[in-house]
């Protein structure tokens, strides 16, 4: 059986194609960013079949709402990852999610447990942990508590100890000097 190529389209290409609702669309979507949108959800919900139901969510969503996507705003990644984000957010934050964990039994829990701590998430492949290390300390703390474990602004500042305008002012500086990086 041949090895099926990887489609890949200009950013511009798989807009038109996504707005159009195109089947080459959904494939090269999947192509392009399954791996990196994969990461950023497991990484909040932290278990491999939540992250995979995220993520056919965030697909749903974004094949939905590509009319709503403005180059204005930002690119189509970024549009994308916050929506990958904002999706396993709400997801740790719903009730089903916070009640499924509490009826299993202590044995199934061993097994999830080893099962889960062997899954290893790797943004060196994307390059973002390389990014992140450019950051100072107390930038990188920030981040992790916000885009990587889904606490709020509020509850960032909470676990820290600061200010939230501290807060907000850090995590702008370096949400700034990451998009350096990409720009």
């Amino acid at each position: 059986m041949a090895k099926k190529h990887k489609i890949n389209l200009s950013e511009d290409e798989l807009i038109s194609a996504l707005r159009r609702h195109e089947k080459v669309a959904a494939e090269a979507l999947y192509d392009m960013y399954s791996a990196s949108l994969y990461g950023v959800i497991f990484r909040i919900v932290n278990d491999t079949t939540t992250a995979e139901d995220v993520l056919q969510e965030v697909f749903v969503k974004i094949w939905n709402s590509a009319g709503s996507y403005s180059a204005d705003k930002g690119r189509l990644f970024t549009w994308m990852l916050n929506i990958a984000r904002n999706l396993a957010i709400d997801k740790i934050r719903s009730k089903d999610f916070k009640n499924q964990f509490k009826n299993q039994e202590l044995e199934n829990n061993v097994g999830y447990i080893d099962l889960h701590n062997s899954t290893v998430y790797k943004p060196e492949l994307l390059g973002v942990k390389d990014l992140v290390e450019t950051l100072r300390p107390e930038q990188k703390s920030i981040l992790d508590l916000i885009y990587f474990k889904g606490y709020t602004h509020t509850e960032a500042a909470e676990e820290l100890g600061i200010p939230l305008g501290t807060i907000k002012t850090r995590l702008r500086t370096a949400i700034l000097q990451l998009r350096k990086h990409f720009n």
